[in-house]
């Protein structure tokens, strides 16, 4: 990262690179539906301007480190995250200001998967005589913002599955006991990607059992966590602090046979009326991902949880695993419903195991080679 040369520290494309990637880190959770983005310029060995994108609407990470470095942009380096946007926005392109500055090299973790760029911002960076490099540290940057990718490349949610339960991955009890198998430390870190999820999704026998806040409770969150419910009948009690609290909003999915009129007596919330009798998974992502829903956390119980799992419907399971064991033949568990023969059974990737007290926490994504 650092080179020591003839008494003098050299710092290296990597490091200029790292530090965008921490830049950009800032914005986690804040400027959804748009990528997280950092830039650090360097002219001379020296860095003389930082910026991060930090929210939607607000300038871009380039835009802010050009207006901090000024005129000694004039023959700079820019390293950058992200491919510097080429289109009019909520806010001008990002290569106007970068060729208008004078800097002579930009370096690009990774290319832009938005069909408004699809290379364009390299081309227009390219054409006013900017050398640009792509691909320097572009595993990290293509995971910082692997919620956009998905999103802006399928127009549907990146869904996270979350639980926590026993070793034998048991939910809960058999008399439905459930708070609390994993620790406080679990519940705490749990919390985090209600922070960095556009919204929350539960089944309604989570509400009218537990009646659930489904808030995130630290001081991080820029914007409101949408509360989703799926909710056929809609059975959804009126007094439940979902319908009640307007702190956050709150979406409650109903099916075709659900009248206008039961409807009208959930005033606080928004209701969506699917056109099937039986909700349809897949068609709601297309729904959610159609309102600008980026990214749901899944936290409902194993019902709701067994549907997604089915349906091959996420693209990361988080899970809390503590070292209990509880057992019971109607104990509910993380996978119900009638399963998989092994042929057809969810093949998995671990991505993160780290030990939390002395609970296990697990972050697993679908294998797609071996599906």
């Amino acid at each position: 990262m650092v080179e020591y040369n003839g008494g003098i520290f050299v710092l290296d494309d990597k490091y200029y690179m790292d530090l965008a990637l921490d830049m950009a880190r800032t914005g986690i959770g804040y400027t959804s539906p748009n990528p997280c983005v950092g830039s650090v310029i360097v002219k001379d060995d020296q860095i003389i301007g930082t910026g991060a994108h930090l929210r939607a609407g607000l300038e871009h990470a380039e835009v802010i480190a050009i207006q901090m470095a000024g005129k000694n942009s004039i023959g700079s380096t820019l390293y950058v995250t992200l491919e510097p946007c080429n289109h009019y926005g909520k806010t001008p392109p990002c290569t106007k200001a970068i060729i208008e500055s004078g800097i002579s090299k930009v370096v690009v973790a990774t290319l832009d998967p938005n069909p408004l760029m699809s290379g364009k911002g390299i081309k227009a960076l390219e054409d006013a005589g900017i050398t640009v490099e792509v691909g320097l540290l572009q595993e990290e940057a293509n995971k910082l913002n692997q919620i956009f990718f998905h999103y802006i490349s399928t127009n549907t949610p990146f869904i996270t599955l979350k639980c926590g339960m026993s070793l034998d991955a048991k939910l809960a009890t058999k008399t439905s006991q459930s708070k609390w198998i994993t620790s406080g430390k679990s519940r705490l870190d749990a919390h985090i990607y209600r922070h960095t999820h556009d919204a929350i999704l539960v089944g309604v026998n989570t509400i009218i059992a537990d009646d659930p806040s489904l808030t995130y409770r630290g001081e991080l969150k820029a914007s409101k966590l949408i509360r989703i419910i799926l909710d056929t009948h809609l059975k959804t009690p009126l007094e439940a602090k979902v319908v009640t609290d307007t702190s956050n909003p709150t979406w409650i999915i109903v099916g075709k046979q659900v009248t206008k009129e039961h409807i009208a007596k959930y005033s606080n919330v928004r209701v969506i009326q699917m056109q099937e009798e039986c909700l349809d998974l897949i068609k709601l992502t297309k729904i959610l991902g159609e309102l600008q829903i980026t990214s749901i956390l899944v936290e409902g119980g194993y019902t709701v949880l067994t549907s997604f799992l089915e349906l091959r419907l996420f693209n990361q399971i988080v899970v809390y695993v503590a070292p209990l064991l509880i057992g019971g033949k109607s104990a509910p568990g993380l996978f119900m419903g009638d399963g998989f023969n092994l042929s057809d059974a969810l093949k998995l990737k671990y991505e993160q195991i780290k030990l939390l007290d002395n609970d296990l926490k697990l972050v697993l994504t679908k294998n797609i080679s071996k599906e």
